[in-house]
């Protein structure tokens, strides 16, 4: 039993047709099943494309700005608090500005409020600075989900540390005015 490749079979007629036909009933058969198969491979490419759609609650951002912004809120509110790098090099050339302008003939009040006086503010600057940083950012990350895709919550943990970075900020920024107004901590008197 030897097989006919295509080539062959399209010369000769096959056994059970006439010459007039053309056809077999095989090919009849082939090309009746082959708009079914060409059915079920459109079906087959069809799927995938539903299957790729994302759903409905998964579309859209994932929350990872959201998520980084409420880190950085709490960590510059913690930078109020603490103290900055930039704070302290603040202080000390308020402090060395201070030192310059003042002669040894001046009073103890004016050594003591060049000296130290100006680098305690500049320094409760900074620290204000940080905090209303901290504070802003804070609420622009609670804020965001109100003008962001409906019906998409915010992760817990995101709210949690946005409102700690706005607690922080509060506090710091508290400080930061209390510092700079001589109500916590104040200049020692001469």
């Amino acid at each position: 039993m030897a097989t006919k490749t295509e080539d062959q079979a399209a010369d000769t007629p096959a056994a059970g047709t006439t010459a007039g036909e053309g056809t077999t009933r095989e090919e009849t058969a082939a090309d009746q099943a082959a708009p079914e198969q060409a059915g079920t491979r459109e079906a087959t490419a069809e799927e995938p494309e539903v299957q790729d759609e994302a759903p409905a609650g998964q579309d859209g951002p994932s929350g990872v700005g959201q998520g980084a912004g409420a880190v950085v809120a709490a960590a510059l509110g913690l930078v109020s608090l603490t103290g900055s790098w930039i704070g302290t090099v603040a202080s000390a050339r308020e402090s060395l500005i201070g030192q310059l302008q003042t002669s040894s003939s001046s009073s103890v009040a004016t050594m003591v409020k060049e000296g130290y006086g100006d680098a305690w503010h500049a320094n409760a600057l900074w620290a204000g600075l940080f905090a209303l940083l901290a504070l802003v950012t804070g609420v622009v990350v609670l804020a965001r989900p109100a003008f962001g895709a409906p019906g998409r919550p915010q992760a817990p943990w995101i709210k949690s540390v946005a409102w700690a970075g706005v607690a922080l900020g509060v506090l710091g920024l508290l400080l930061a005015v209390l510092k700079y107004t001589d109500v916590l901590l104040g200049l020692p008197s001469a």
